[in-house]
């Protein structure tokens, strides 16, 4: 048996194969202190809410922490802030551990192997990874777990591209990051990683119509679609601003990175899309109008999004840890073997 994780600053999803199907489990990475009383804490247990007790404080954790927040007009806290581990929230790693061991569960036998996703560092900041992957190990590995970083972007790759024999351009965008990876037979050619995604989107939109940002992400994921219909003014018309303007600085980083890395020209790549901030209708449109016009020394055949943007990057680390679980028939049969069952 194996695993793969998303560890993403919106959602933490776990992957693995029952059989022939995947089975996915996720929790919104994020949670709500509420005031301590008895009856308070015997409801949520009642209830099935996830929560935990710490002094005078009640923590209701993952899916229910936006709902909560939203009944007692509170804002959600987040263990990760722009991909990574946050260095401003105090709680982050007993509420991060938490939610972590509760998507992922425990292994079915000692030292199971797992990938877990990885941002790769920001090329527009001064963010580090190296002690938000370093901590996860260790969770992970206090679990039981034998734990590896895959890169996000080339979890996409490993996930969506085994038709194109992992050859192709993927973008994970992201609540905290936007990664990128530019992979030439399963091997990355490119990788890099931008500090802006949905949480960036939602900010400035908050900024912007003076919502509070839990409401523009729930308008965000209920029912918006980017297609440029709706009057500027509102919270939509907002939000359309922020994805244009969000998708024309990925591709400008694309671009530049492209250029940096000297990419063998005359290549004709697939690009595929996912993340949680990909999934608004129109999106992929948008992108590839965009793309379309840019200055890349290589040709895009298509644009197309992930079928299941939120479990795309949880997929393709699954992918990668079967394939390493696998070598022992050897690398050609392992993978034909996930191909097949994906």
């Amino acid at each position: 048996m194996a695993r793969g994780i998303d560890v993403g600053t919106m959602n933490l999803v776990s992957a693995r194969q029952d059989g022939s199907e995947t089975v996915f489990v996720s929790q919104r990475n994020s949670f709500v202190e509420i005031d301590y009383s008895d009856m308070a804490e015997r409801m949520l247990s009642r209830s099935d809410v996830l929560h935990i007790r710490k002094d005078d404080n009640v923590y209701v954790v993952g899916d229910d922490a936006l709902n909560f927040a939203n009944i007692f007009n509170e804002e959600t806290r987040r263990p990760m802030k722009r991909g990574i581990l946050s260095s401003e929230e105090k709680s982050a790693i007993p509420m991060i551990r938490l939610i972590l061991e509760q998507v992922v569960g425990e292994p079915e036998r000692p030292n199971e192997r797992v990938y877990f996703s990885t941002p790769a560092d920001p090329i527009d900041s001064d963010l580090s990874t190296l002690y938000h992957q370093k901590t996860l190990e260790s969770f992970l590995g206090d679990i039981g777990y034998d734990p590896e970083p895959i890169n996000e972007g080339m979890a996409v790759i490993y996930s969506e591209l085994a038709d194109h024999n992992f050859t192709g351009l993927g973008i994970s965008f992201g609540a905290g990051m936007t990664n990128v990876c530019l992979s030439y037979y399963a091997v990355p050619v490119m990788t890099f990683s931008v500090a802006r995604g949905g949480d960036w989107i939602d900010e400035q939109t908050a900024t912007a119509t003076g919502e509070n940002v839990d409401k523009v992400t729930s308008v965000k994921e209920e029912d918006f679609r980017l297609d440029f219909t709706t009057d500027a003014g509102g919270v939509e018309g907002a939000l359309s601003i922020y994805y244009d303007n969000l998708l024309d600085y990925v591709i400008e980083n694309v671009v530049k990175e492209v250029n940096n890395e000297d990419v063998e020209e005359g290549l004709d790549v697939p690009v595929v899309v996912t993340g949680g901030t990909s999934s608004p209708p129109g999106f992929e449109k948008l992108f590839e109008e965009r793309l379309n016009k840019a200055d890349i020394p290589f040709s895009i055949s298509h644009v197309r999004k992930a079928d299941e943007p939120l479990y795309s990057v949880a997929r393709g680390a699954l992918v990668a840890s079967r394939t390493e679980e696998g070598s022992g028939t050897g690398d050609a049969e392992a993978e034909g073997e996930v191909e097949a069952e994906d």
